[in-house]
């Protein structure tokens, strides 16, 4: 959606060259050919053209809604302008929510953030919905049962109450085929000699496959601080 930027177009073609998708092209014609014209192989996939970037939010989600694509890609356009369509056009009874999936040298297997990008203050209600979300975009991933770390900063602050009473959801299996665990600071949940240092008992400390943050705003800081300064790779 909005393929008028050369990346866009770039990671498109790699995940078709590796068997993993058909992509079509949504965006003003004249700047969606300028970019394919940067990327070798990028001219044999189909264009479908658009006036502008919300013209071409709507025009990818008609093609879903229709049945003639399966996915939704974000091109070169804003998220708000992207999922504008998306909840006007496809119903759901269910929450939507995002997970950034980090992979990194320090760390030994991928790690999902959720939600930084979509739901800005959560209540406990939605962080249900953003959980289980998450577990099961992991089980997708071919993740059986899911570490989860509910992470907060201090226990001055409401969110550790959520905190808590995910991970008794989760312990009385109100969101099965997952271990959770939380209130837990970033820094216990991903490294288990932290949480030993500070004398936490934790069954998933060090070994989290996803970390459910309080906000928009402290997951994104934490997902971007990963991504350039500690050269992680961020798939969205």
């Amino acid at each position: 959606v909005d393929a008028t930027e050369r990346t866009v177009v770039e990671g498109a073609v790699a995940a078709a060259d590796a068997g993993i998708i058909e992509p079509t092209f949504v965006g003003p014609l004249d700047q969606v050919r300028a970019a394919i014209a940067q990327v070798p192989g990028a001219e044999v996939h189909p264009v479908l053209d658009a006036a502008d970037d919300a013209d071409a939010g709507r025009r990818a989600v008609d093609v879903v809604v229709e049945g003639a694509a399966d996915v939704l890609c974000k091109g070169h356009l804003h998220t708000d302008v992207f999922l504008h369509p998306v909840l006007k056009r496809l119903r759901t009874p269910r929450r939507l929510s995002h997970v950034f999936l980090v992979e990194m040298d320090a760390y030994p297997k991928l790690l999902g953030v959720t939600d930084a990008t979509i739901n800005i203050f959560p209540n406990l209600e939605q962080k249900i919905e953003i959980t289980r979300n998450a577990v099961e975009l992991a089980h997708l991933f071919g993740i059986g049962r899911p570490e989860v770390a509910v992470e907060t900063v201090t226990v001055d602050i409401p969110s550790t109450i959520d905190g808590a009473s995910l991970a008794v959801m989760g312990a009385r299996e109100q969101i099965p085929d997952a271990v959770i665990d939380g209130p837990l600071a970033f820094d216990d949940a991903i490294s288990a000699e932290a949480s030993a240092v500070k004398g936490i008992e934790s069954a998933v400390a060090g070994d989290i496959d996803v970390a459910v943050v309080p906000d928009l705003t402290s997951g994104n800081i934490l997902v971007k601080a990963l991504e350039y300064l500690a050269g992680a790779t961020v798939a969205g």
